[in-house]
């Protein structure tokens, strides 16, 4: 499933630069991640680097983007052009 930021989040910075498939913005707010983006980084790492580097743990799985690994693999395949 795609990751969500909940609105925890201090706009600290440190997870944007780490997301491998760019899914992470600046919202109006607080950041936010793009759903069509995130794979938990499935393909690139083995675990979310954005939760890893989150030091207030603002970063759930989304309830409403539930995913499959299979599927995140396949998203990933998409957004770099693999498989």
């Amino acid at each position: 499933m795609a990751l969500m930021i909940t609105d925890e989040c201090i706009n600290c910075d440190v997870c944007e630069p780490e997301c491998p498939n760019e899914a992470i913005y600046q919202g109006d707010e607080i950041y936010e991640i793009d759903p069509n983006k995130c794979t938990e980084c499935v393909g690139h790492y083995d675990t979310p680097q954005c939760v890893d580097v989150c030091p207030v743990d603002c970063i759930v799985p989304d309830p409403d983007h539930q995913e499959t690994q299979e599927e995140l693999l396949a998203k990933y395949e998409k957004l770099t052009g693999g498989g």
